[in-house]
This record gives C-alpha cells, sequence and structure tokens, in this order.
C-alpha cells in the first residue's frame, strides 16, 4: 500500500493525465506510466495500475464530447471491437516480456511519430459520395453522435476500421497507454478523420479498450489499487477539464498544441529511459 504522499502526488499525476486524455484522446498514461515508476510502482505494476484508471477518465471526456456531437458512431463501432480482442492479447504478451525499458523506449518512439504525423498539415477529409450499402446509409441518415460535424468517415472502409482497433488494442494491452496513441494519428493520417472527431472517437475507444487489458493485468497480477484508485480520482475532473478546453479551440491551433506536447513529452520521455540504461 502506498504512503500517504504517494497518494497525494498520485492524485496529482491522476489530474495532469486525465488533462491530456481529455485534451488529446489519447489515455494520457504517458504521464500516468513514469508518474507511478517514480512514485514507486514497478514497470509491470504501472502498466496494470494505469488501466483500471483509464476508463473512469475516458468516458467522462467521452460524455462531455458526445453532447458535443463529436464521437463518430460508425468508427467507433467498427473499431473498438477489434481493439478489445487484441487488447488482451497485448496483455499477456506483456507478461511474457521480460522487465526492461525497451517497452518505455517503444512508447517514446511512438509519441515521437504522433508529433510529427500530427503537426503535418492533414490532407482533405474522405469526401462523402453516394452511399453503397443500408450500413453506411444508416451512419449518415444519423448514427453519427447527436450533432455530428463530420459524415467523411461513411466512407472509411470496415477493414481499415477494424486493422486500427486491433493496432491500438494491441497497444493499450501491452504498454497500457490506452491505445490511443496510435489511434489519434491513424484516424487523423490513415483515415482522415478531422482532428477534433478523431480526437472524440479515439477517447471513447480508449475507455472500452482498457476494461478487457484491466481484467487481463488483473489476473497476472499487475495491478496495485493502492496506485490505480487515487490515480482514477485524479484523472476523472482533469479528463472533462480537457475535453472543454479541446472544444472550445480551432483545430489549427490543436494540431500545433497536440504536435508540440506529444513531441515534448517524447523527448523528455526517451531521454529518461536511455540515462537509465546507461
Amino acid at each position: 500500500m502506498p504512503e500517504w504522499w504517494q497518494i497525494l502526488l498520485t492524485i496529482a499525476a491522476g489530474v495532469v493525465t486525465g488533462l491530456l486524455s481529455g485534451m488529446f484522446g489519447i489515455g494520457g498514461a504517458i504521464i500516468s506510466n513514469p508518474a507511478l515508476r517514480a512514485l514507486g510502482a514497478g514497470p509491470r505494476i504501472a502498466i496494470g495500475s494505469t488501466l483500471p484508471a483509464i476508463i473512469p477518465g475516458a468516458l467522462t471526456g467521452a460524455l462531455r464530447y458526445r453532447r458535443e456531437g463529436l464521437i463518430i458512431t460508425r468508427v467507433f463501432r467498427w473499431t473498438a471491437p477489434f481493439g478489445i480482442v487484441s487488447s488482451v492479447g497485448g496483455a499477456f504478451a506483456a507478461d511474457a516480456i521480460p522487465e526492461a525499458h525497451a517497452l518505455t523506449l517503444a512508447l517514446a518512439v511512438l509519441l515521437g511519430i504522433t508529433s510529427v504525423r500530427l503537426s503535418r498539415t492533414p490532407r482533405p477529409p474522405v469526401p462523402v459520395v453516394a452511399e453503397t450499402d443500408a450500413e453506411t446509409a444508416a451512419t449518415t441518415a444519423g448514427q453519427i453522435s447527436p450533432g455530428g460535424h463530420d459524415a467523411s468517415a461513411a466512407q472509411v472502409p470496415r477493414w481499415k476500421l477494424g486493422v486500427t482497433g486491433l493496432l491500438a488494442g494491441g497497444l493499450s494491452g501491452l504498454l497500457g497507454v490506452g491505445g490511443g496513441v496510435l489511434m489519434v494519428p491513424l484516424f487523423t493520417g490513415w483515415l482522415r478523420i478531422p482532428l477534433k472527431p478523431a480526437l472524440a472517437t479515439s477517447l471513447a475507444c480508449v475507455g472500452i479498450l482498457a476494461i478487457p487489458g484491466t481484467i487481463s493485468h488483473a489476473a497476472l497480477g499487475h495491478i496495485d489499487w493502492g496506485f490505480a484508485l487515487p490515480l482514477a480520482i485524479g484523472i476523472v475532473p482533469g479528463a472533462r477539464l480537457g475535453a472543454h478546453i479541446t472544444i472550445g479551440i480551432s483545430e489549427h491551433r490543436l494540431r500545433v498544441l497536440v504536435g508540440t506536447v506529444l513531441g515534448v513529452i517524447s523527448v523528455v520521455y526517451g531521454v529518461a529511459e536511455l540515462v537509465a540504461l546507461v
């Protein structure tokens, strides 16, 4: 059980984690993982204890985005189920990987790639054309969340959504990062979804993907609830505030902000891990 000062610092880390989660749709574990390790948790415990805390924060932020009509239901419906399956495999793969800095170095590299891709000027969204099947027609007719801001995702092939879910879910289970660090650049770059709906839909998926990962890590004994519960207490208000901030700023400013923040975190995180290896 953590000491009282560790609990207070964990709550503070949760607030920052939730803020990043709500703003950038990435789960926020890029902050919580190293924070828990700095507070005394081992690598696997830091990964496992982050996942259950991600769930309430991601759902809180997603509900705020849903009220603005930013969550694209079709994308969520075809991405999340594939991610659920691969997140379980990722969790068990994490148990088989020796405790090493390779996991966190891989995360730093992923964050750097995300930063570069999001900072670029995006290609135009996929144009909306005549619907070709009942499922797609139903999406355009209203199955995008109320007030949906963009219907371009109606034409994204289902297999691309499935592959996105598989990759993001596997990353979520393996590194305990919620999967958003991969989902957001795939949504905006590969699937060409505008940034705000991409962040909102990613956050909704993150909350779902963390559930099977949490169950798997709990079964493997990787969760220290003395860290997970205080982290969750801080994450919930932070995620709500983060979503509110993102909704209120322009997409251009948001893209620059996301790229810059993730780039800084990537460098700091990567350097810290390289130093630890020396």
